[in-house]
């Protein structure tokens, strides 16, 4: 994986359960390939052949693997994804969009959770993506509360309901600080974070999401 024969484009998008990521994931694919540009659509965990058997693992409610075995599940999905769908297609210049990545980890099993040191996962991290990092990451953000409800309510239109995965089980307050810790990452990182109000009505943060893309790329 030669990053520096690289020229595509990757970018991340990120938020609590239920933010809406996917939706605004659809809505900017389309617009992008309405314009002309190749773009590989993707998420975590679950991407690859592996990743597929390993996500059933981790959102399992069956299972409850401790810190580091979850982190080490994770890395080992990301580590797949990385060398056989998104470095492929940087490769060849595509843009890359991917429902979650480095930062949900950082946020997930670090920040939101105890047991695994900051300094290790990130070291971690690293090691499995080295300069694979997004160019541009979106952090859909609304109170988790609200979020949890539009989970649910998606899980009722798709005949779901009553199903939610491991993570969309835990309480409240693991919610409220993966928000957190996803507003303290955006913070730090300013240059490559947009956070975007996703409290408000699905075509306005398209928009937003719209104008802050085409500025940094410039595409009309």
């Amino acid at each position: 994986m030669n990053k520096s024969s690289e020229t595509g484009t990757l970018i991340s998008f990120e938020g609590v359960e239920g933010c809406g990521k996917s939706t605004q994931i659809v809505l900017l694919v389309e617009r992008l390939r309405a314009a002309g540009r190749e773009v590989v659509v993707s998420r975590e965990p679950g991407a690859t052949p592996l990743g597929s058997e390993l996500r059933k693992l981790l959102l399992d409610p069956a299972h409850n693997p401790d810190s580091l075995t979850e982190l080490l599940l994770y890395l080992a999905d990301r580590r797949e994804h990385l060398r056989l769908v998104i470095a492929p297609a940087l490769q060849r210049g595509a843009l890359v969009l991917v429902d979650r990545y480095v930062d949900s980890t950082w946020v997930y099993q670090g920040f939101a959770r105890d047991g695994v040191e900051i300094s290790l996962l990130e070291s971690l991290n690293r090691l499995v993506v080295g300069d694979h990092w997004p160019q541009l990451t979106f952090l859909l953000d609304c109170p988790a509360l609200k979020g949890l409800k539009r989970a649910r309510e998606r899980n009722r239109a798709t005949g779901e309901e009553g199903v939610a995965d491991r993570f969309e089980q835990r309480h409240l307050d693991f919610h409220n600080r993966v928000r957190r810790g996803f507003l303290t990452l955006a913070e730090a990182e300013k240059e490559r974070f947009r956070v975007v109000d996703a409290g408000r009505e699905i075509e306005m943060i398209h928009n937003d999401i719209w104008l802050e893309f085409s500025l940094k790329y410039a595409i009309s």
